[in-house]
């Protein structure tokens, strides 16, 4: 009976070389829009799950808006009270307060991609069967959700500043704390896309943070500031958010004409008052192309 042999490589000592598999190679995929939306929904859920249960966070991120309003905005108060017009400078510094909330909400949120990234919980995401750009959105809309929710804890300190509880104020502010919200996350998913350690991303941010909120306006008038510093203040997007804030509760107090023009001076282009709806348009637009560019560096990402 004869036996069908196989022929094998076999070594020049005789042995047999070790059997080794190819390596597969792992496609993300696209699953369709149903998964992108689901994907979007994941990750907008996971960032609130991690903001309800970091209690320590929550009560931290209020330390910063009422140390600027109860201290800060007190011990100004008895320097300029000649100069307000008869209002409260805390009643002035509130949008700032509220700004700066949801600034570093926002901006430390998207922080968690670099966490991710570094105990490799983010290559996961990627190699899953969604667009990235549905990873984008919903890390933007999840810290855009968390930041808004933070601005509502501030919120509630309004009546303490003489910011009246008027539901038509609350709800302007609300939605314009969610805009500059969106925006300011899409600033973080941009730059936390391409952070390899942690404390890179911090020093970018801090480097950046700082700037965008001191020269926003939110702790003193644009006006009479000297020329090249105006011209900076109207090329931050943050600018753009503080003044309907402001505008919108000098709308709701019983403000002097004196206070408004002391207080209220908003921002200017070559004269002209910039409205509403054009500041809210900046911003907007400012969050869009930051979420492109955010998208664009997650499509190179690994």
């Amino acid at each position: 009976m004869s036996s069908r042999q196989t022929s094998s490589p076999v070594g020049a000592d005789g042995s047999m070389p070790p059997l080794v598999a190819a390596p597969a190679a792992v496609h993300g995929g696209h699953g369709g829009i149903a998964a992108d939306l689901r994907a979007i929904k994941v990750v907008w859920s996971r960032e609130l799950i991690r903001f309800s249960r970091d209690r320590t966070r929550i009560v931290t991120a209020l330390l910063q808006p009422a140390l600027f309003l109860f201290v800060l905005g007190t011990g100004l108060s008895s320097l300029a009270n000649a100069s307000t017009g008869g209002v409260d400078l805390r009643t002035f510094m509130f949008p700032g307060a509220l700004g700066m909330t949801v600034l570093f909400t926002a901006v430390f949120s998207a922080g968690s991609i670099v966490w991710d990234r570094e105990f490799g919980f983010l290559r996961e995401m990627l190699v899953a069967p969604v667009s990235r750009t549905s990873i984008v959105l919903g890390k933007c809309f999840g810290g855009a959700t968390v930041s808004t929710l933070q601005g509502l804890l501030v919120l509630a300190l309004a009546g303490l500043v003489g910011v009246p509880y008027s539901p038509a104020l609350l709800l302007i502010l609300v939605a314009e704390c969610a805009l500059l919200a969106f925006a300011l996350t899409a600033f973080g998913v941009m730059v936390a896309a391409r952070m390899e350690q942690f404390q890179s991303f911090m020093a970018v941010v801090q480097a950046v943070v700082f700037p965008l909120f001191f020269l926003s306006g939110a702790l003193y008038p644009l006006r009479g500031l000297p020329t090249w510093l105006q011209v900076i203040t109207q090329f931050n997007p943050l600018t753009y958010a503080i003044d309907p804030m402001r505008r919108a509760v000098f709308d709701h107090i019983d403000a002097s004409p004196v206070a408004r023009e002391a207080l209220n001076t908003g921002v200017h282009w070559w004269g002209w008052r910039v409205p509403t709806l054009l500041e809210l348009a900046v911003v907007a637009c400012a969050g869009v192309g930051m979420m492109l560019l955010a998208v664009a560096n997650f499509r190179r990402a690994e």
